[in-house]
């Protein structure tokens, strides 16, 4: 018994009316519903048609992992979420319907190192062109395509009206799972600490901070606040005076994103959920790197972990105006109760903002 259920989505990507693929999808869900429990795996239907994805409308390239509009944070987290796919598919013109097209272009890290079966549907090829089409695209997204697929000759599978695949494709389709659940298995440690994504400078990528971190992060964090401590014209700042055992801490109940080139951290930023409000704190960049976008970057990375959220909020100094004035380009206002005290005598300024539906 392993430790840790797989979590595999079918994904039914027809979207016409009285579609073959709801039908395909069943089947397929009650057929693997024993060896699914065998191998503990959870199979979790979804409709493409259901995600109401309008064609690709983000601003940013998917590679960079900034997501502007709701549809797209949703897909991202549903897919984030999964072990490995199971494609349910008709071939439309030698091809796989854009509607897969577009749902697999919307996302980019995502998808990494996950593994993705097929259960194609047609008439003279039985979907197989489809298949080979989508092959071509998911590999590049990183994605393992499977050997293992499950061709259905629309003729052969509906004798009398009614939807029966013959016996072997039930077999075969329990074979594609049972790959499916081992090469998933086999990639999980490529998959762990986090998801990297491309950064914004040229080698550079950005995966989540673990405890392990606190070092680097520790450096990084005494590098960035002098100018803090200057500005406001105190040294009762956190991330100049923690020690690596508290940055160790922290690291463990926020969720931090680091951004890294060649072992370097470049830079930071920490999230953390409290009620209907994101809290982002701590974003830094090293001193030599300002000036580059990627501080803003940072941020709109941790903003997109605000999904289901009401309002960002932040604070920084007083006296920090560079830091007033980058907060509110980005659309910060400072709050009605903004000028809080801390316990160093300071003044911070708390700022946030409004998120729309």
């Amino acid at each position: 018994m392993s430790t840790k259920w797989s979590r595999i989505l079918v994904l039914v990507c027809s979207t016409r009316p009285n579609a073959l693929g709801p039908a395909v999808a069943s089947w397929l869900t009650e057929t693997l519903a024993p060896s699914a429990h065998t191998l503990d795996v959870d199979l979790v239907p979804v409709s493409l048609a259901d995600l109401h994805l309008p064609f690709l409308d983000e601003e940013e390239h998917p590679a960079r992992g900034i997501y502007h509009h709701e549809h797209t944070r949703r897909w991202s987290k549903t897919v984030a979420a999964a072990d490995g796919f199971i494609v349910v598919s008709p071939e439309y013109n030698y091809g796989m319907p854009a509607t897969l097209k577009n749902a697999l272009d919307f996302l980019g890290a995502e998808w990494a190192w996950k593994p993705m079966g097929f259960v194609s549907y047609g008439n003279t090829s039985a979907g197989t062109r489809a298949v080979q089409h989508a092959k071509q695209v998911t590999s590049t997204l990183r994605l393992v395509p499977l050997g293992s697929t499950v061709a259905l000759r629309i003729s052969e599978t509906l004798p009398q009206g009614s939807f029966q695949p013959a016996a072997h494709h039930a077999r075969v389709a329990v074979d594609m799972l049972e790959e499916l659940v081992r090469v998933a298995k086999v990639l999980a440690p490529l998959r762990d600490h986090g998801q990297a994504i491309p950064g914004p400078l040229p080698g550079s990528y950005a995966q989540r901070l673990h405890p392990d971190d606190g070092p680097h992060v520790t450096v990084l964090q005494r590098c960035c606040w002098v100018e803090e401590a200057v500005a406001n014209n105190t040294l009762q700042l956190p991330a100049l005076r923690e020690s690596p055992a508290e940055v160790r801490e922290w690291l463990t109940a926020w969720h931090g994103t680091g951004l890294w080139h060649a072992g370097r951290l470049l830079g930071m930023v920490r999230a953390r959920r409290q009620g209907n409000a994101l809290h982002i704190g701590r974003l830094a960049v090293a001193p030599d790197l300002r000036g580059r976008g990627l501080g803003r970057w940072l941020l709109h990375i941790a903003e997109g972990q605000g999904s289901g959220c009401s309002r960002l909020m932040l604070s920084t100094g007083a006296a920090s105006s560079h830091n007033l004035a980058f907060y509110q380009r980005q659309g910060y206002v400072p709050l009605a109760h903004a000028a809080d005290v801390s316990a160093s005598g300071k003044g911070e300024v708390r700022l946030g903002k409004d998120l729309t539906a």
